[in-house]
């Protein structure tokens, strides 16, 4: 007999704080501004490596509607303090012409710790995700959960896509912050375990060589969270549109439950080589949904478009019960309209034919970023 497991949610955002006027990322956090955030939201709200970056952390959400009132407000609080401050809250992963080097760090011990030890790789960090919790209290559960869940992460990073930009260049790629994060260690898709007690070994064998000083440190697209009980999805990027964030945080929701559903009933989801896996995320970071992704039974090259109807049949039940199969639809929205990383390169052509001044249009993408963050609030 299986317990049932809570299967909360929880979301973080991680934004970029811009100088409305030169539409340059802030490279000191005015005086105050996490001081009067932490006054509307508490501890809600926390302070990023670098102090152009902020975080944000919804409560334990035990509905997808639940999540979506507390994304409202957290948007809408740090949004209204930032403009109080003569900030401007973007939500995107990467800034369209920051330079990494012109950044500050946040005063704060486990930064200084993490500058410390990774020198080069992390101050080039001017890059922001979405990370989203599932409540498994049971641990073996929870790894189980995990060594499956890694073949839909691409599915979720190619709906995600928001940082096609890279100091003021066309990189060529959907999710240029995948490239950025990846030169950081214990990064990437998760390994498989057998059991909880088998990761908590491989953990121990790293602290006790003294590498790390707890499982914070590991970085992977999935992981289970080192400070609650949940199954944390790391894999996306920030998403521009809080309807957007929504969806992917309910697809990897139903993901859970569906691979759930599986292992009460004696099944479980085909597992598949990190070398193929990795292929598809590579798919997802350099194209987004505009190639599709690999069909591994079936050998072959897929539309997202016919992923995505597949992915919503397969969850549909799932969504069902959570009352999300709106969230869940609304896959076909981002289809058809585009992620912001779409977005954003279209709002650059369109000012290079008009102006053809590549500052000028970079800082029409900022615009355009600043704009479609509040979007929905």
């Amino acid at each position: 007999m299986f317990e049932r497991q809570p299967f909360t949610i929880g979301i973080e955002e991680e934004y970029l704080l811009v100088d409305p006027e030169t539409r340059k990322l802030i490279s000191e956090a005015p005086s105050g501004l996490m001081a009067d955030c932490e006054r509307r939201v508490g501890k809600q709200v926390t302070p990023e490596f670098l102090q152009s970056q902020i975080e944000i952390g919804t409560r334990v959400c035990h509905s997808v509607r639940e999540a979506r009132e507390e994304l409202v407000r957290l948007r809408s609080c740090i949004s209204e303090v930032a403009r109080s401050h003569d900030v401007a809250l973007m939500a995107a992963s990467t800034h369209p012409f920051a330079n990494w080097g012109e950044q500050r760090t946040t005063e704060k011990e486990r930064y200084r710790i993490l500058a410390r030890d990774l020198q080069g790789v992390v101050r080039r960090l001017v890059i922001c995700g979405m990370h989203v919790h599932v409540g498994i209290d049971d641990e073996d559960l929870r790894i189980d959960l995990m060594n499956q869940v890694s073949y839909f992460l691409p599915h979720l990073l190619a709906l995600s896509t928001s940082s096609p930009f890279w100091e003021g260049i066309k990189t060529g790629l959907m999710s240029y912050r995948i490239a950025v994060w990846d030169e950081m260690p214990r990064t990437g898709l998760p390994e498989s375990f057998e059991s909880f007690g088998e990761y908590e070994r491989h953990i121990r064998t790293l602290i006790n060589a003294g590498l790390i000083e707890d499982a914070t440190k590991i970085w992977w697209d999935v992981r289970p969270s080192a400070r609650f009980p949940t199954l944390e999805m790391r894999v996306t990027d920030v998403c521009t549109r809080m309807e957007d964030s929504l969806c992917i945080a309910s697809v990897f929701l139903c993901c859970l439950h569906m691979l759930y559903r599986l292992r009460r009933n004696n099944q479980r989801w085909r597992t598949y080589s990190d070398m193929l896996l990795n292929e598809n995320r590579w798919l997802a970071q350099r194209y987004g949904t505009n190639k599709g992704l690999v069909d591994f039974g079936a050998g072959r090259l897929v539309s997202y478009e016919i992923l995505a109807e597949e992915l919503i049949s397969l969850l549909r039940e799932d969504a069902e019960q959570f009352e999300c199969v709106a969230e869940l639809e609304h896959v076909r929205t981002i289809l058809a309209r585009g992620t912001s990383a779409h977005w954003q390169l279209r709002a650059y052509d369109a000012a290079m034919k008009k102006c053809d001044d590549p500052a000028a249009a970079l800082r029409d993408v900022v615009d355009m970023l600043v704009r479609e963050t509040g979007h929905g609030l």
